[in-house]
């Protein structure tokens, strides 16, 4: 398979921002910023453009990893320069000696990653003992790419999720120019079963999961079922691990 994250990186970039999307900065960075409070070190594992690392507690050091050379370029433009970063394939063995970090995160970047098993077991090579994994996923039931939709119900006044396919694993394409004939990388569903036994076999436990809503709000005449349903169907998953062994 081609590297279509490096194919995409410009266009990644550009959407990301210097500081985040919107639910980079209002929902998911604040609630990471929390999790990883009392980290001493942090590793980013698919670290994009590093917006991670404009964003780690004070007097953590930091790591951030990706497989794109353009967007560790970028990441090192835009970081504080205390900030490290190396162009590693997470699904690959990698070549950093730094095998004791205190916390790994791996940012909305694990369901990219065609072989989610290997880069959880090279992550859990470079934690130390007891160390913390924070995962963020796309909400593996409900935000499935070409697989859940929205749709209404009349008589009850309600909007739904409708899910297609759960339990199966996928190999999603995705287009990252709508409207255009290049710039396509791949979305990988796996259940929350299948996570949990990767995470297992790579010497993790799951110690807690939150699930993160949209805090945004809507106007108009389906205000009501639409601020509803954003309140009921979460839009991330965040499994908080630990290096068990």
């Amino acid at each position: 398979m081609r590297d279509s994250w490096e194919e995409a990186s410009s266009w990644y970039d550009k959407i990301v921002g210097d500081e985040g999307h919107y639910y980079h900065t209002h929902v998911i960075l604040p609630a990471i910023k929390n999790i990883l409070r009392d980290a001493p070190s942090i590793l980013d594992v698919g670290c994009g453009q590093g917006v991670l690392a404009r964003h780690i507690p004070k007097g953590s050091t930091y790591m951030g990893i990706d497989a794109s050379p353009s967007l560790i370029k970028a990441a090192k433009e835009k970081s504080p320069p205390n900030c490290e970063f190396q162009v590693v394939d997470a699904c690959k063995p990698w070549s950093l000696k730094k095998k004791d970090f205190s916390a790994a995160v791996m940012l909305l970047c694990l369901q990219n990653m065609a072989d989610p098993d290997k880069a959880l077991l090279y992550t859990a090579e470079h934690l130390a003992p007891g160390g913390e994994l924070v995962i963020v996923l796309n909400h593996p039931f409900f935000r499935i790419p070409r697989q859940t939709s929205w749709g209404i119900d009349e008589p009850a006044k309600m909007q739904y999720r409708r899910v297609n396919s759960y339990m199966s694993p996928l190999k999603i394409p995705i287009q990252t120019h709508p409207g255009h004939k290049t710039g396509e990388t791949w979305s990988f569903h796996h259940s929350l079963s299948d996570l949990s036994s990767m995470l297992n076999s790579a010497g993790f436990g799951i110690m807690h999961i939150e699930e993160w809503c949209s805090n945004k709000t809507s106007q108009g005449p389906h205000k009501q079922r639409e601020d509803r349903a954003r309140k009921e169907f979460p839009l991330f998953m965040s499994l908080i691990c630990q290096r068990l062994s």
